[in-house]
């Protein structure tokens, strides 16, 4: 497992019976997780100091319960900032896990010693973006939703990086990938994080099963001639680490050669030195 553990403003503290207990800067919050389905003992006595509760519905969905948190505040991770807002859903806009990728293609964007260049889709509120553009390559971010980029611009002013070199876009994911093949252009690095279920700007219906494949096979042909990595991210069931690299090494690896692996990434637990389990991630990089 691929662990995120270089973590300062950020710890699951402890987690039980469906929900983890979490400190996000200087406030604790918890929140529901469907994976904690053990049960141990609430020692910590943050359990009963909390800032906010989100509750899950027994119908779907749910509601945050407020005692004493701002309507937003930053958290940082290493020379990254993030601005927090709770919203829909239980999120907070980061997943924290995937620092343990940010970590790992930043280090090989510096080392490349060439300029390079990265295409971020579905990108959410920019974590991937920011940590690409903070070790040097020039990001072209997309998302459908126009809230979400907003709030990615807004991170990478507060990170110090409002100047660097990124192109923010709001557009269906595949279309722009496909309009990019046409334009002629190329990346040398890309990463995805598709939903499991969700709408384009223009009602396009996407469900990851039927679209992830044709969409790594058409992100191939936007692969520089020296290209340095390809990740994707799945939070979603039936996407297991293997079935990540099996579509890398069919799609990319068997085109430009390289290594492909993939494993389940996750959280060390203050508490009780377990693991939580987040989603899984697949790499491809060129030797």
């Amino acid at each position: 497992m691929w662990l995120a553990d270089q973590w300062k403003d950020y710890e699951v503290i402890d987690c039980t019976d469906g929900e983890k207990l979490e400190r996000w800067g200087k406030y604790t919050l918890l929140r529901p997780d469907p994976q904690v389905i053990w049960q141990t003992k609430k020692e910590d006595k943050r359990w009963r100091k909390l800032n906010a509760h989100y509750h899950r519905s027994k119908k779907g969905g749910g509601e945050w319960e407020f005692f004493d948190l701002p309507e937003q505040w930053d958290i940082h991770y290493k020379n990254l900032t993030f601005r927090l807002k709770p919203f829909s859903f239980k999120h907070t806009g980061l997943f924290p896990e995937q620092a343990v990728n940010w970590d790992w293609f930043s280090d090989k964007i510096r080392k490349a010693g060439r300029p390079v260049k990265v295409l971020n889709l579905f990108a959410y509120t920019g974590g991937a973006t920011l940590a690409a553009a903070e070790a040097g390559a020039s990001v072209t971010h997309v998302d459908a939703s126009k809230g979400m980029v907003s709030w990615a611009k807004e991170n990478a002013v507060v990170s110090g990086l409002g100047d660097k070199p990124i192109r923010w876009l709001v557009d269906d994911c595949v279309k722009f990938v496909e309009r990019e093949i046409r334009r002629g252009n190329h990346y040398d690095g890309i990463i995805m994080d598709p939903p499991s279920y969700g709408r384009g700007p223009k009602g396009e219906i996407w469900k990851i099963e039927e679209k992830i494949y044709p969409l790594v096979q058409l992100c191939e042909q936007l692969l520089s001639d020296d290209p340095l990595f390809f990740l994707i991210n799945s939070y979603t069931t039936g996407l297991q680490p293997a079935v990540l690299a099996y579509m890398l090494g069919s799609v990319v690896e068997k085109k430009h050669g390289g290594k492909v692996q993939a494993e389940e990434i996750g959280l060390p637990v203050s508490a009780n030195g377990l693991v939580l389990p987040c989603g899984a991630s697949g790499r491809w990089e060129k030797k």
